[in-house]
């Protein structure tokens, strides 16, 4: 019996063997995709972040993933001191994401860092590290595409698309998202959170 791929391609052994261990890989990334989701509709906060933790995901306590986010490859993913992420966000960990510090994320954003090579004739997936700077905000559902570098004080309008990178303290917005302004405030020094309660859980653990 000969075992074909996806193609139609005939398999060797070996290819077989590295195909089912693929598959099986597969399905402990779904498993843990499962947990997490269910991880994230805990309605404790404190409680999340220490299991968020333990799952590789690196967060200072004084930050917070409100409930409903969906997490990939969460030991890729590293966010500051005194961040949010609101709810239903998607983070994604299939290659580096790094969210700095007092970094705010709206609702239902997606940042993604692997997508489809449409050009390629296996649509094969390509991956890109995000990285997003300190101080930016980021308004509901955008979504944030591979290998784009968010500088500092940025601000991502509701509902755009960012294909590319956003110097320091631009304003971005629209499909694909484009330099509409820039924010007046160049030395931001603000909170999101309180600060005492959670310098006490840090020290703790």
């Amino acid at each position: 019996m000969k075992i074909t791929d996806k193609e139609g391609n005939n398999l060797s052994p070996i290819q077989t063997v590295d195909k089912v261990v693929q598959r099986g890989d597969q399905t402990l990334l779904e498993i843990e995709l499962f947990i997490l989701t269910l991880v994230g509709l805990i309605p404790i906060s404190i409680i999340r972040t220490i299991l968020y933790r333990l799952s590789g995901i690196k967060i200072d306590f004084s930050s917070i993933i409100n409930m409903g986010a969906r997490l990939y490859n969460p030991e890729n993913i590293s966010i500051g001191t005194d961040s949010v992420v609101g709810e239903g966000a998607i983070l994604d960990g299939r290659d580096k994401l790094t969210i700095g510090s007092h970094v705010d994320i709206a609702s239902q954003v997606m940042i993604y860092n692997s997508e489809h090579d449409i050009h390629d004739p296996t649509f094969k997936a390509t991956e890109a590290p995000v990285t997003i700077g300190d101080y930016v905000f980021i308004g509901p559902r955008a979504i944030i595409l591979p290998g784009v570098t968010i500088g500092k004080g940025a601000v991502i309008g509701a509902g755009a698309v960012v294909t590319k990178d956003v110097g320091q303290f631009e304003i971005v917005g629209g499909v694909p998202a484009k330099k509409i302004g820039e924010r007046k405030n160049t030395n931001p020094s603000y909170r999101l959170r309180r600060k005492d309660f959670f310098d006490v859980i840090s020290k703790l653990f």
